[in-house]
C-alpha cells in the first residue's frame, strides 16, 4: 500500500486530506485515498493512483471481500474499509492517505502499527452519540490514531483536547507536533505563510476558501514536512495547494439546474453541520458580504442528531435570511424543527418544499440578489449534486 498517513478529526479531515493529496500529486507521487462519506457516487471513497475506483474493479473487489467475510455480521464502513485496502493492496503506492469515518480509537481503519504520520485536525463536539458526551472522552477517540515512535501532527486545539492528545503522544514515545506551539500558519498578503522550526514556507493560498482553510493546509503542509519525503518540495506543495478541489466544502455551483436558476448572482454550497463547521462557515459568509454589502441567505438540510441549535448561533451575528428543507432522508430533521431551531437564535427562517422551492423564494425577495448558500448535512450536499451528472464529483 506505501506509507500511510491516517487523519482523524471532528472537522477538516476531509480538506486537509484533500490538501495532502494534491501537493504529493503535485509532487508526481502515486496516491491512493480512503475517505468518506461520498456525495453521489459510492466510488468517491475510494480513489485509487488519482482517480476514482473504476465499477468493473468496484465490483469484483466487493465480491472477493464478501466472500472471505462468508456471511459474517460486518457494516457498511467496515466492508468499505476492508475492500478498499484490498483494492490498494493490487495496485503499488508512493503514499495512502487513510481517513478515519468516526472516532479513531475503535475505528475500522485503524490497523496501522506504525503509520508514516498520524494527524489530528480540529475536535469538537460532534457523533455524542458515539464519542461523547465530554470533550475530553472525544478527544481520546481521536488520539487512538496516535502511534508508538511514530510522528503525530495536531491542529490547533481546545486545552481539554490537546491535553489528551499530548498525554496521548507522551505515554506512546510519539514526537508530536502541535500547530500554535510547534507551527504555525497565517494568511499574509494573499499568500500562505507556515512557519515549522526553523523553516518559513511562503506558499500560495489554498484554493479552497475560507479562514479555516488556511488553518486545514498549514496543518497538512506540517504532515508532510513530517513525512519527510524529499520528492514534495516546496514547488510541488505549492502547486498542490494553488490546485486542490474539494467537493461540497464552500464550492461555488456555477453548474446545473439551481446554478441556472440562480444566474446572475453566486451561489454556494458547503457540508457545514455542527457548531464548530458553522462557525467556520458563517465566517466565510461575512467575508462574501463584506466585499460588496449583499446579503446573505442560507438554505439548510440538516440530520436529526446534529445540533442545528449550535449550529444557527455561530450565524446570530451576520442575520442572514434562513430557509430550511427536509431532504431524501429517514432521519433528516424536518423543516420546521429546524426552523425553529433557527428561530431560537434571532434568524428570520421559513420552511420551503424542498432545495428548489426555497432557491426560488430566497430569489423573489426584495433587494439586491443575495450571496445564496445550500448547507447543512453532507448527504444534502449529495442530493444538491445528483441533480446533474455535470456536478457529481470526479
Amino acid at each position: 500500500m506505501g506509507p500511510v498517513i491516517h487523519i482523524a478529526g471532528t472537522n477538516g479531515k476531509g480538506s486537509t486530506t484533500a490538501f495532502l493529496r494534491a501537493m504529493a500529486e503535485a509532487a508526481g507521487l502515486r496516491v491512493h485515498v480512503l475517505t468518506s462519506p461520498h456525495l453521489v457516487r459510492f466510488a468517491e471513497r475510494i480513489r485509487i493512483s488519482g482517480r476514482l475506483i473504476e465499477d468493473a474493479a468496484l465490483s469484483a473487489r466487493i465480491d472477493e471481500v464478501e466472500d472471505v467475510n462468508a456471511g459474517l455480521p460486518i457494516s457498511f464502513f467496515e466492508i468499505t474499509t476492508a475492500l478498499a485496502f484490498h483494492a490498494f493492496a493490487r495496485e503499488p503506492a508512493d503514499l495512502c492517505l487513510i481517513e478515519v469515518g468516526l472516532g479513531g480509537r475503535f475505528d475500522a481503519s485503524n490497523v496501522f502499527a506504525a503509520p508514516a504520520v498520524s494527524v489530528i485536525t480540529p475536535i469538537d463536539y460532534d457523533h455524542l452519540e458515539m464519542l461523547g458526551p465530554e470533550l475530553g472522552k472525544i478527544a481520546w477517540e481521536k488520539a487512538g490514531i496516535i502511534k508508538a515512535d511514530r510522528p503525530a501532527v495536531s491542529a490547533r486545539q481546545r486545552p481539554e483536547a490537546e491535553a489528551v492528545i499530548e498525554a496521548e503522544a507522551e505515554a506512546l514515545g510519539a514526537p508530536l507536533t502541535l500547530m500554535g506551539r510547534d507551527f504555525d500558519a497565517w494568511s499574509e498578503r494573499g499568500r500562505l505563510v507556515v512557519q515549522a522550526g526553523d523553516r518559513l514556507l511562503d506558499l500560495p493560498p489554498p484554493a479552497l476558501r475560507g479562514a479555516h482553510q488556511i488553518a486545514n493546509a498549514g496543518l497538512a503542509v506540517a504532515a508532510l514536512l513530517a513525512l519527510g519525503d524529499p520528492r514534495i518540495d516546496e514547488a510541488a506543495m505549492g502547486g498542490g495547494l494553488a490546485s486542490t478541489s474539494w467537493p461540497g466544502r464552500f464550492q461555488r455551483l456555477t453548474a446545473g439546474p439551481l446554478a441556472a436558476m440562480a444566474a446572475g448572482t453566486d451561489l454556494w454550497i458547503d457540508g457545514a453541520h455542527n457548531p464548530h463547521a458553522g462557525v467556520a462557515l458563517a465566517e466565510a459568509c461575512a467575508d462574501l458580504t463584506s466585499r460588496d454589502g449583499r446579503p446573505v441567505t442560507l438554505i439548510v438540510g440538516m440530520l436529526g442528531r446534529k445540533d442545528a441549535t449550535g449550529f444557527f448561533a455561530a450565524f446570530k451575528a451576520l442575520a442572514p435570511t434562513v430557509f430550511t428543507t427536509a431532504f431524501h432522508s429517514p432521519s433528516a430533521t424536518p423543516a420546521d424543527a429546524l426552523a425553529e431551531a433557527a428561530r431560537s437564535q434571532g434568524l428570520n427562517a421559513q420552511v420551503a418544499d424542498g432545495v428548489e422551492a426555497a432557491l426560488a423564494r430566497a430569489l423573489a425577495v426584495p433587494g439586491p440578489p443575495p450571496h445564496l448558500v445550500i448547507c447543512g448535512s453532507l448527504h444534502f450536499i449529495g442530493d444538491v449534486l445528483a441533480l446533474a451528472p455535470e456536478t457529481w464529483p470526479a
